[in-house]
């Protein structure tokens, strides 16, 4: 199996608990014999790199420089994204199975993905913006709730950490809770039960 994980912070670059929990993710999942792609940003160490772990990283950075908020800097590094994916995919003649991505920010470059190269893909959820932000009522707060919704619908499945969390999210964008998986991080199966969820958005098959 060959997947792609999308997420806007990885290690060197730690801005909270995400990026090593998709450092670790990942390096599990090679261990697994999966073959593990991470897209993700820095400001200035961009290219890929092969780390001795196995996992295989693509940092790009964003190509505007100067932004008025999180949202336009989202929207403008997507772009970015959508390439090095992009790239991937062609370079290991389009031979990949599916993309898992890590909270909000890279939704609509694993939504172009999914539509123009047909790659299926895991939205694993983080948090949401009625729990993040006050006002969320507010037009920038509805924008990046907007994301949420679409990566709600075009995800095949959804992966939280919490049963809370596939409540939350079952009440807030009304996704049927079957469409939900929760993989707990304490679980002694979560890798199991990720490869799992992986196999069944991937269509049961894979490429490797």
């Amino acid at each position: 199996m060959r997947v792609i994980i999308l997420s806007w912070e990885y290690p060197p670059r730690i801005v909270g608990q995400l990026a090593n929990y998709v450092k670790t993710l990942a390096e599990q999942l090679t261990r697994s014999d999966v073959d593990v792609y991470v897209v993700t940003y820095h400001e200035y160490l961009t290219g890929g790199h092969d780390d001795p772990e196995g996992v295989k990283t693509v940092r790009v950075t964003n190509p505007v420089r100067t932004h008025i908020g999180v949202l336009t800097w989202v929207l403008t590094l997507n772009q970015e994204v959508e390439r090095a994916a992009a790239n991937i995919y062609y370079n290991v003649d389009r031979q990949v199975d599916l993309m898992d991505v890590h909270d909000w920010h890279f939704i609509p470059a694993a939504v172009t993905l999914k539509r123009a190269l047909g790659i299926p893909f895991t939205y694993s959820v983080e948090s949401l913006e009625d729990q993040r932000s006050r006002g969320t009522n507010s037009p920038f707060n509805m924008a990046i709730k907007s994301i949420e919704l679409l990566g709600m619908y075009e995800a095949k499945m959804l992966l939280v950490k919490s049963g809370w969390m596939g409540d939350e999210i079952s009440r807030t964008y009304n996704v049927p809770p079957e469409k939900i998986r929760v993989i707990s991080q304490e679980s002694a199966s979560r890798i199991t039960d990720i490869l799992a969820t992986y196999r069944s958005t991937a269509g049961g098959t894979s490429s490797k």
